[in-house]
């Protein structure tokens, strides 16, 4: 079932009122779409979020605005204060749930790659990917095996199966995980024990030149 948010017109725009819609637990937002009106809008701030972590960042939901119809919506972007951690504006975008959007997804890494259990260092360059699927079809997250990747292996974009619902856009070239040989912690030790070595002066022989 698609979830629902409830929200306000917002025709005053003067920063005052913003201002205290914001204090009022409220993020000012934006519904615009290809071809439409943009819409502004206010929504419950606890109601998104709650919504988001729910559904998922890239999720389908509908939005009822007062004295209109509702309208399918996806969350395009926002803006947060880190300071105060929470949000401050929304943007929404109207979608036909069988039109194409392009949108980014997040990487979860599967299982633990055989180099790491040889000691090996996992990292990871990429975490999310960018998808052209259809809006009903999004995927809340792309999952990728690791369990087979040994020291000096690594995965590209090129290396990952397209999905049945989805395309990834991506350079094929880019990397997303690597699997780095282990660091031995005493080479730092070693290579500063003969630096000091070669600094070492050579004995002082000028007394016995003297005599």
């Amino acid at each position: 079932m698609t979830a629902t948010i409830k929200a306000s017109k917002r025709e005053d725009l003067r920063r005052s009122n913003t201002r205290e819609l914001r204090n009022q637990g409220s993020v000012p937002a934006v519904v615009y779409g290809k071809g439409k009106e943009p819409k502004t809008i206010a929504v419950d701030s606890l109601e998104l979020i709650k919504t988001l972590r729910e559904e998922g960042r890239n999720a389908v939901f509908s939005l009822e605005v007062e004295g209109n119809n509702s309208l399918s919506v996806m969350l395009y972007d926002y803006q947060s204060d880190p300071m105060k951690d929470e949000l401050i504006h929304a943007d929404f975008y109207l979608v036909d749930k069988s039109s194409v959007v392009d949108v980014e997804v997040s990487i979860n890494l599967e299982g633990e790659a055989l180099g790491q259990k040889d000691g090996g260092v996992l990292q990871q360059t990429l975490h999310q990917l960018n998808v052209r699927a259809r809006a009903d079809e999004i995927p809340d997250v792309i999952n990728i095996d690791i369990s087979e990747l040994a020291i000096g292996e690594g995965l590209t974009v090129g290396d990952l199966k397209e999905g049945r619902n989805y395309e990834i856009l991506n350079d094929e070239e880019t990397t997303i995980v690597t699997v780095l040989p282990p660091q031995n912690p005493n080479a730092e030790d070693e290579e500063e024990a003969g630096d000091s070595a070669e600094e070492e002066p050579e004995a002082d022989n000028g007394s016995a030149e003297e005599e």
